[in-house]
């Protein structure tokens, strides 16, 4: 398998400059494409209307080696880092990584449901998973993201909203209050909304969301609350 990092990416793969294109099969054809096995049909075909911004980090505030990919992939070694010993079995995914380099990849279909969001609710709706869309950026809640995570995450939000009737893009602390912290206060949605120009998508907006629903069927995508 081959892992994408600061060695891997290409320019196309980043944002600078690029302009990305989601086809009709739900796959961006710049981003290095890595087939993640924990994925599903959204039910009833539902389109994605909601973007749900994450950070993640593997080991904790270490970037840039393969602990990422390797979760997403089910190929994570717990015995790698003593971290890892707690991520043993546990079956999540996200449809996007953007590096800290800006490097973008995807590993599941935008018109397949990831698991990323777990127990999570937004305006009353629960379920988040069914239709949204999960972008993880490499990062932490404290350390500032990057000017090439900013610029590849407008670009894929202005694809996207351009393919699907996107309504918001938030963060996964706002689809589940109190259980998540992520992307944290070190992400600047002032900033994202400015480099996005996608007027019809609001930003975080701090609208009350209900609390998140307990896991009932979908054990196995709302086991990403471990993460």
């Amino acid at each position: 398998m081959t892992v994408p990092g600061k060695s891997g990416a290409t320019s196309q793969s980043r944002g600078v400059g690029t302009r990305y294109t989601v086809g009709a099969d739900g796959w961006v054809a710049a981003a290095t494409r890595i087939d993640s096995p924990n994925r599903d049909a959204r039910p009833d075909a539902l389109p994605p209307t909601l973007v749900v911004i994450h950070g993640i980090s593997l080991p904790p505030g270490r970037f840039g080696g393969d602990g990422i990919v390797r979760l997403f992939t089910n190929t994570l070694d717990p015995a790698a880092h003593p971290y890892y010993a707690g991520l043993a079995g546990l079956r999540v995914s996200a449809h996007f990584l953007v590096r800290r380099d800006g490097a973008l990849v995807q590993f599941v279909s935008c018109a397949e449901r990831a698991w990323h969001a777990g127990a999570s609710s937004w305006r009353g709706r629960t379920r988040c998973n069914d239709y949204s869309i999960g972008v993880e950026l490499e990062g932490t809640d404290t350390v500032p993201y990057t000017a090439r995570q900013y610029a590849t995450l407008a670009a894929l939000l202005r694809a996207l909203a351009a393919r699907y009737p996107l309504e918001a893009a938030v963060g996964h602390r706002d689809v589940a209050p109190g259980r998540k912290t992520d992307p944290g206060p070190a992400f600047d949605w002032d900033r994202l909304a400015r480099l996005a120009g996608a007027r019809r998508l609001r930003f975080r907006t701090d609208a009350p969301t209900r609390p998140a629903e307990r896991p009932g069927k979908a054990g196995a995508r709302s086991a990403r609350s471990a993460v």
